[in-house]
């Protein structure tokens, strides 16, 4: 199907433009170096990336702040790996790692194919959970800001995706009116349904190959998004 009376488009960025994992292992692989952490990086990323996902989902749900996502995440992937590192190097690698995380610029494979196909056509926003002082730079070192109009962050509004507050701003950040606005995310729970809670269609961008009713518009790859546009 296609959208019609569409003039805006909300794109997502960790996990659906911006290949978040590869440059995560990155600068992970860059601090634990300059940290000199001995950890083997496959079998940290392996225990980090769920405890990192659940971090992210308290966050959503306010049951922990930034903060203790931060040294939280670091601190339960060493312990499950038996590795002892002090509270003073996990609090230096946390900083190290959002230091490092926007010096790597690897966009998911179609990114910028698509972001040339659709900015002609439409105007082009972010709405993110991610921390404001990392996603700036990790779209302007991947070369992905110039395509876009507006980004709210969850930390500019204070309020996190799925709450609807966020689409309210960020539709207000980009004068749109809902009935010309889509949006496209890879979390079902932040982007989908609280894109459709808001009364706004959404796509998702299934990064993770999981499945979902049919009854939900999705794409496993980016390329797939031209059908809708």
């Amino acid at each position: 199907m296609t959208f019609h009376n569409l003039q805006h488009i909300f794109f997502d960025l960790d996990h659906t433009l911006w290949d978040f994992d590869r440059n995560s292992g990155l600068a992970f692989n860059s601090i634990f170096k300059k940290n000199r952490i001995a950890v083997e990086l496959d079998e940290f990323l392996e225990a980090y990336s769920p405890i990192n996902m659940d971090y992210w989902k308290k966050y959503r749900e306010n049951r922990v702040s930034k903060e203790d996502l931060r040294y939280g995440r670091l601190k339960d992937t060493f312990d499950v790996l038996k590795i002892n590192v002090t509270d003073e190097e996990i609090d230096q690698l946390s900083v190290d790692y959002i230091d490092h995380l926007p010096n790597h610029n690897h966009l998911l494979e179609g990114t910028v194919e698509m972001l040339e196909y659709l900015h002609p056509k439409y105007k082009l926003h972010i709405i993110t959970n991610g921390f404001k002082e990392v996603q700036h730079k990790k779209m302007e070192s991947s070369g992905i800001l110039k395509y876009f109009n507006t980004v709210t962050t969850s930390e500019d509004v204070g309020v996190k995706k799925p709450d609807r507050l966020i689409f309210e701003a960020a539709l207000k950040n980009a004068s749109a009116k809902i009935e010309e606005s889509i949006m496209i995310g890879d979390n079902f729970e932040a982007d989908i349904l609280g894109a459709h809670s808001f009364g706004m269609p959404a796509i998702l961008y299934n990064y993770y190959k999981q499945e979902f009713s049919p009854e939900y518009h999705q794409v496993l790859e980016m390329k797939e998004l031209a059908k809708f546009f």
